[in-house]
C-alpha cells in the first residue's frame, strides 16, 4: 500500500474502458487499450470543451454541467474506440441485428446508443426518483400518524444510495465489469504515483492506494447526498410530480457536486475528506487491484498527457503536506 496523502495535486483525470484507460490532461486526451494480441495500441481523441466554445461555462456550477457534458462525450467516443481495438466478440449477429443493419446501415450504432439512451434514462427515473417516492407513499399510508411524514426525503435518499450499491455490487460480479473495474484501479493507482513524483514504474504503481478522491464513483455518491438534501425542500408527495421536480433539479445538483469533487480533488484536510469519505467507501467496489498487465496500460495513457511545463500540477498547502 502507497502513502495516503499526495505531495502534489494533478489535474489529469481517467476513465476505465474495455481493456484499456483514457487519460484526459489539460492539453490532450489519449486512450490505451490491450489488444489481444498483447499490444498496446495508443490513440490521441481531439475534444472540444464546452468551457472553450462558450465562456459562461467555466462559471462555477455551470462549468459542472459542461464537465460532465465533455465526460460522457468523450468517453462514449474512448469506450467504442476500446471496444473496436480490444477485438470484443460478439458472435454471430442475429435476424434482428441485420435487419438494423438493413434498415440504418452506417446511422446503426446512434440508433442503438440513442434508443440506449432513452431506455436507461427512463429505467433511472423509474428506480431512483419514481420508485422512493411511492414506496414511501405506502409506508405512510400503512403507518398511524404524522410523525413518518418528516422522514420522506431521509427514506427517499438512503433507498436510492441503497440501489446504486446493490446495482454496482450485482455487476462487479460480471467477469467484464471485474476487468472493468481493475482497469479503474490501475488508472487511480497512476494517477498517485504521478501526484507523489514517482517513476511510472508498474513496481512504483502498484504500491499506491486504489481510491481517490476525484473519481466519478466519488462523484455520483455527492450527487446523490445532495439529493437528499435538496429534497428537504420539495414539499410535494405526488410521486410524478415529485420526480418532474427532481429532473429539474439535476443541473444544480451536478454543479454542486461537481463544486464538491473540485474541492476534495484540490485539497487535503478534515473537511474535505469527511466530504470524501462516502464516495471513497463506494470505491471498495468500483475499483479492483489490477494486474501488471492493466498498470502497464495505465501508465502509457498517462504518459501520453502529461504536460512538459507541468501546468497540471498544484502544490498541496505545507500544512497538507505528508
Amino acid at each position: 500500500m502507497g502513502r495516503e496523502r499526495t505531495k502534489c495535486i494533478t489535474s489529469i483525470g481517467g476513465q476505465a474502458l474495455v481493456e484499456g484507460i483514457l487519460m484526459r490532461g489539460p492539453k490532450k486526451t489519449s486512450v490505451a487499450v490491450r489488444q489481444n494480441d498483447g499490444t498496446i495500441v495508443m490513440e490521441e481523441m481531439k475534444t472540444e470543451m464546452l468551457g472553450d466554445k462558450y465562456r459562461a461555462m467555466k462559471l462555477p456550477i455551470l462549468r459542472g454541467i459542461g464537465a460532465l457534458y465533455d465526460s460522457l462525450s468523450t468517453g462514449y467516443r474512448a469506450l467504442s474506440y476500446s471496444v473496436d481495438k480490444a477485438g470484443v466478440d460478439d458472435g454471430e449477429p442475429s435476424k434482428f441485428d441485420l435487419w438494423l443493419e438493413r434498415k440504418f446501415g452506417d446511422k446503426i450504432m446512434g440508433v442503438i446508443m440513442g434508443a440506449g439512451t432513452v431506455l436507461g434514462f427512463a429505467v433511472a427515473v423509474v428506480l431512483f426518483f419514481i420508485l422512493p417516492t411511492y414506496l414511501f407513499n405506502l409506508l405512510q399510508s400503512a403507518v398511524a400518524g404524522d410523525w413518518i411524514a418528516p422522514w420522506r426525503t431521509v427514506f427517499e435518499g438512503v433507498l436510492r444510495i441503497a440501489i446504486f450499491v446493490v446495482y454496482i455490487l450485482i455487476s462487479s460480479r460480471m467477469p467484464e465489469i471485474h476487468r472493468l473495474f481493475q482497469y479503474h484501479g490501475a488508472e487511480h493507482k497512476t494517477i498517485f504515483c504521478y501526484e507523489n513524483n514517482e517513476e511510472l514504474t508498474v513496481e512504483n504503481v502498484r504500491r499506491h492506494i486504489r481510491f481517490h478522491p476525484r473519481c466519478g464513483t466519488s462523484f455520483i455518491v455527492i450527487m446523490l447526498l445532495i439529493g437528499i438534501l435538496i429534497g428537504f425542500f420539495i414539499p410535494f408527495g405526488n410521486p410524478f410530480l415529485r420526480t418532474a421536480v427532481k429532473i429539474l433539479c439535476i443541473p444544480l445538483v451536478v454543479g454542486l457536486g461537481y463544486e464538491l469533487i473540485r474541492l476534495c480533488g484540490r485539497n487535503d484536510n478534515a473537511l474535505t475528506r469527511i466530504v470524501a469519505a462516502p464516495g471513497l467507501w463506494v470505491q471498495r467496489i468500483t475499483t479492483k487491484e489490477p494486474d501488471d498487465s492493466m498498470i502497464e496500460v495505465a501508465i502509457e495513457a498517462m504518459k501520453a498527457v502529461i504536460p512538459e511545463n507541468g501546468e497540471d500540477k498544484i502544490a498541496l498547502p505545507k500544512n497538507e503536506q505528508p
